[in-house]
């Protein structure tokens, strides 16, 4: 068996997991989440764990097995606590601000970027140059923060751009002039 899938999910007190034929569906105090699954797969509930079968033994049903454990455990993680990822900004006048449903960045190009937040997903700033990107979703939430991350990305000369917090940029030597 899977490494992964075979690890059951605990499930807090105040998550409801609802089981269909083909969805999972995952509700909890900060939202609701769903997931359809294939057949070769089957979710169970018993004494407060979700646990994740599989029907047979084929190789696409072993890689199924693993991959729908984890969606599932992200689901009960992200309606009870939730996803978040910092970036910052590094720049001489680099800033960003939130107004209304969308976020304006001057990233030091001839005119402001306008990046509109979307449904589920809210985003904070601070000081200027701390954004933070937070939700439910894991997956939307990291798609979001790389969004917002390719609109400058860090370069490795002067490590100017956006980046995450936990990142480190890889500094190289600029040009030396040579003498004769």
């Amino acid at each position: 068996m899977s490494r992964i899938g075979r690890q059951p999910i605990p499930v807090p007190k105040n998550v409801k997991v609802n089981i269909l034929p083909d969805q999972i569906q995952v509700e909890g105090p900060k939202g609701k989440l769903s997931q359809t699954y294939k057949p070769s797969v089957t979710f169970s509930l018993d004494n407060n764990n979700l646990v994740v079968n599989r029907k047979d033994e084929s190789r696409e049903t072993r890689s199924l097995h693993g991959l729908y454990r984890n969606l599932a455990a992200n689901m009960i993680k992200g309606v009870s606590e939730g996803f978040k990822k910092n970036l910052t900004l590094v720049g001489v006048g680099f800033r960003a601000e939130v107004k209304g449903k969308s976020v304006l960045f001057n990233l030091g190009y001839s005119t402001q970027i306008e990046y509109i937040i979307p449904e589920g997903i809210q985003i904070q700033v601070d000081q200027n140059t701390k954004v933070s990107v937070s939700g439910i979703d894991k997956q939307l939430v990291g798609k979001v923060a790389c969004e917002i991350r390719s609109l400058r990305p860090p370069e490795p000369y002067k490590g100017k751009g956006i980046k995450y917090d936990d990142e480190t940029i890889r500094r190289k030597v600029g040009k030396s002039t040579a003498k004769k």
